[in-house]
């Protein structure tokens, strides 16, 4: 089977990676999550078998990197004075509707994870089941719980 060069890959899906970087790690670190993400898919590129997918295939490792992020962040010692900390940089990837975006943040961690795949990774529910190692049935209920909290939120 012959792979497309990686090239292409990246003009193609480089915006799906970053924003599911955004949505899953924050303005913060989505830079760094998304260059990690590209950085393992450029590695594993020559030894891919399949290349019917290769959209699911990259935001599967961008997913996991973000989750990595945040459990290397929560490994982390937290500064004692958050106040010292410099301002962050903004980052071109910023999204207008914040309100919206802290509410899913409230969300628990694995419907936070299935809204996120499913609305801005647009992602089916096979292919969610299979990011967070589910079955598609409970790919749907998260979802499904995760839209009923985001209703409750926003009146």
């Amino acid at each position: 089977m012959s792979l497309p060069p990686f090239q292409h890959l990246v003009d193609a899906y480089w915006r799906d990676v970053g924003r599911l970087a955004h949505a899953l790690a924050g303005p913060t670190a989505a830079e760094d999550v998304a260059q990690q993400a590209w950085t393992q898919a450029f590695a594993a590129y020559p030894r891919l078998r399949r290349a019917d997918n290769l959209r699911g295939w990259l935001l599967t490792i961008t997913h996991r990197c973000a989750m990595d992020h945040h459990r290397q962040t929560a490994r982390a010692p937290q500064p004692a004075d958050p106040q010292t900390l410099p301002d962050s940089p903004s980052s071109p990837l910023t999204d207008p509707n914040e309100a919206l975006w802290a509410d899913v943040a409230r969300l628990p961690h694995r419907q936070r994870e299935a809204i996120v795949l499913r609305y801005v990774a647009d992602l089916d529910h096979r292919a969610i089941a299979a990011a967070l190692d589910t079955t598609p049935a409970m790919s749907r209920r998260l979802v499904s719980d995760a839209l009923a909290a985001l209703r409750k939120a926003r009146p």
